[in-house]
């Protein structure tokens, strides 16, 4: 499992956590969280290293499940990316503005509009 991956199945968890069983959730937090083996969760539940691993590739297959139909963390990395960008726009009208010429005002107005432009996206 990649960092890329590892780091979806965090925000998965984040975001869906609560719709899996006590069960799940615990083996989810043991091996993502703290870094436990599938033989050290065996252990500590007392059952088979497969039965770990089963419970495991469980809880994602429906945490990924979950994302398909509500789509919430999908909406959460777009509304993340929406913020860095209007940031950008800002600080960049803001330094526009500052020169107070015309054409500095002329830019001012076409950013406001992309950072309008990037809201309205975020309501799509």
């Amino acid at each position: 499992m990649g960092i890329d991956d590892i780091k979806r199945t965090s925000l998965l968890c984040d975001f869906y956590g609560r719709l899996l069983t006590e069960r799940q959730r615990e083996v989810m937090r043991l091996y993502h969280e703290e870094n436990l083996s599938l033989s050290e969760i065996a252990a500590e539940f007392a059952i088979s290293r497969q039965g770990v691993h089963d419970a495991l590739k469980n809880a994602e297959r429906y945490l990924k499940e979950y994302e398909g139909k509500m789509g919430l963390v999908e909406r959460f990395q777009r509304s993340s990316q929406a913020i860095r960008e209007i940031d950008v726009i800002m600080d960049r009208t803001i330094s526009s503005l500052a020169n107070e010429d015309t054409e500095a005002a002329e830019n001012a107005a076409r950013d406001l509009k992309e950072v309008k432009d990037i809201i309205d996206k975020l309501e799509e």
